[in-house]
């Protein structure tokens, strides 16, 4: 199994930028296509962004396209979110997960079998 950390998140204000990392640990890092999705109170997990398990294929919601970047490091065993021109509606709990079998909806949080703890971001208008 793989272990993961999310780290980077924090408040600031609508306009502004912060850069998520995904620190994973266990089992070889490339063995697995990774996500991002996140929680605001009150609603379901959503997903935000995929990556493929080398780094060449993304997938994102519409609600971050254009404006979030999904990338990783497999040298270095991490992956990132990327975001730019935050909004207030983007304040969540963003949670980094993983998908070894790539067989379900990448977009369903269930097709993702290990995932972090999860960090908070806020942003205000």
């Amino acid at each position: 199994q793989v272990q993961l950390v999310e780290s980077g998140g924090g408040s600031v204000q609508a306009g502004g930028s912060l850069r998520l990392s995904c620190a994973a640990s266990g089992r070889t890092f490339d063995d697995y296509a990774m996500g991002w999705f996140r929680r605001a109170p009150g609603q379901e997990r959503e997903f935000i962004a995929r990556v493929s398990r080398s780094g060449g294929i993304t997938y994102y919601a519409e609600s971050v396209k254009g404006r979030f970047s999904i990338s990783r490091d497999n040298a270095q065993n991490t992956m990132y979110l990327q975001m730019n021109s935050l909004k207030p509606e983007d304040t969540a709990v963003y949670y980094c997960a993983a998908d070894r079998r790539s067989a379900g909806n990448i977009r369903l949080d269930r097709s993702y079998e290990y995932w972090g703890q999860g960090t908070q971001v806020t942003v205000s208008s």
